[in-house]
């Protein structure tokens, strides 16, 4: 039975619990509630869960260590079930996407996000499987400050559809693959 890792990532703490930045730890919880997963336990310097979707083993983890020390969480959860790369999904904001927009994609750069830089860096490469969930760039300010800050009144009350779409998105990536996924989900552009 293969192992896949879905990675959310975020910043931990109920200081950083609603911000942008923090959108894949919300996606990674819609998808332990959706599949009835157990508690999340901490390991790998995160919190993990683990649960069997149509005939796989799905872990799904948190990384603990902030967002650019994310590698490390990855990494160590990717050594102890020896899950390669090819089988890794990462969740995470994506600052190039407008809010609601959700997107797949198979490999690529990091965009200047540090939690995927960190993942580079540390699990052996870029050829990993992103769910980028759009935030949206700020109108004004620095990015840094933004991604940092709480979803608005009016985005806070569609965010449970994009986290639901999120989760629809990887879930059709676990169940089949991403490319599957992508041309079921992404439509014509």
């Amino acid at each position: 039975m293969s192992t896949h890792l879905i990675a959310g990532l975020g910043n931990p703490g109920p200081k950083y619990a609603g911000n942008r930045h923090n959108v894949g730890f919300m996606v990674v919880d819609e998808l332990a509630r959706r599949w009835g997963a157990p508690s999340f336990r901490d390991k790998f310097k995160g919190e993990f869960t683990k649960v069997e979707v149509a005939g796989k083993v799905v872990v799904l983890l948190k990384p603990m260590t902030y967002m650019n020390l994310s590698g490390e969480s990855v990494q160590q959860a990717m050594r102890f079930f020896k899950v390669p790369l090819a089988r890794v999904l990462t969740v995470h904001d994506e600052l190039d996407l407008s809010f609601g927009v959700v997107r797949l994609k198979v490999g690529g750069g990091t965009a200047g996000h540090n939690g995927l830089r960190s993942m580079v860096e540390h699990c052996g490469g870029s050829d990993f499987d992103r769910c980028r969930v759009g935030i949206g760039r700020p109108e004004r300010g620095r990015p840094e400050s933004y991604v940092l800050s709480d979803f608005s009144s009016l985005e806070r009350a569609e965010l449970g559809d994009v986290l639901e779409l999120a989760g629809d998105m990887v879930e059709t990536a676990v169940r089949e693959d991403t490319r599957t996924a992508m041309n079921r989900h992404h439509g014509p552009s």
